[in-house]
């Protein structure tokens, strides 16, 4: 589709900031709350700060590699920007909000493209009580954490923590736990997209606990509240030939 207004943002890196002078010099340009288009310039951390900086504008974004992973960038190209954007192909992502509420009483809201991750403050394990829908499915979980992500970030901390990497039309979360040591054989679940999970910290004071949704990290919580929000959907464009999907399923085939 056409898109008459473009908006450029970049890391601050040397090679971010050097595509960024090259793009505004070739391309007619708006600010950012102006677009009908965002192109991100740097890794995959510039591109979700891009995303949730427009969270509810639903305004789609193409970034270009000029960072380090950018697992969710194009390859950096200053000609024919406007061809490609034209050609791209969009995925709608669907964030996971997170509800976390503080031993002092204090409520937090955050969003999360990737995960919504629970790690322990201190040197003594945390012990988690985990219910999915309502449901009590694990009463004592001690670990150093423990992780739901979506498909589009299961690569990412997910993967790291050896949970399963998820297609992004799958309509499933990865439940993953991180080094747990009771119950030691407990590898994780794998959720409907509806599920609504609810982890509370046992011990609260002993064994205290962050939430971190994305970029946001909320300290010792007391329970934490967990859904995809499909209400909210964000659009990414990528060229046809490099979409998410499939380098999504590239990783399940990486050998080191």
């Amino acid at each position: 589709m056409p898109y008459n207004k473009i908006a450029f943002v970049a890391a601050r890196g040397e090679a971010a900031q050097a595509a960024l002078a090259e793009l505004q010099e070739r391309y007619s340009h708006v600010n950012e709350r102006e677009a009908d288009v965002i192109v991100a310039l740097g890794g995959d951390g510039l591109m979700l700060e891009a995303l949730h900086n427009n969270m509810t504008r639903g305004v789609p974004i193409f970034g270009m590699n000029r960072g380090t992973v950018g697992f969710m960038m194009n390859q950096y190209r200053a000609e024919g920007l406007i061809e490609r954007l034209e050609a791209a192909s969009a995925v709608k992502l669907n964030p996971l909000r997170m509800r976390a509420k503080g031993v002092n009483g204090a409520t937090v809201e955050a969003y999360a493209i990737n995960e919504v991750s629970l790690l322990r403050e201190t040197r003594q394990a945390a012990k988690l009580k985990i219910t999915i829908d309502g449901v009590d499915r694990l009463p004592e979980l001690i670990c150093d954490g423990v992780l739901l992500s979506t498909p589009a970030g299961s690569t990412a901390y997910n993967l790291s923590a050896h949970g399963p990497i998820l297609p992004l039309n799958a309509g499933i979360l990865a439940l993953t736990p991180i080094s747990a040591f009771r119950p030691r054989r407990w590898r994780g679940a794998l959720l409907d997209r509806s599920a609504k999970v609810e982890i509370e910290i046992l011990e609260q004071n002993k064994r205290p606990v962050s939430a971190v949704a994305d970029m946001t990290e909320v300290r010792d919580v007391a329970k934490v509240k967990i859904r995809s929000d499909r209400k909210m959907a964000l659009n990414l464009l990528f060229d046809p030939d490099q979409h998410l999907s499939e380098r999504i399923l590239k990783e399940q085939f990486m050998v080191d």
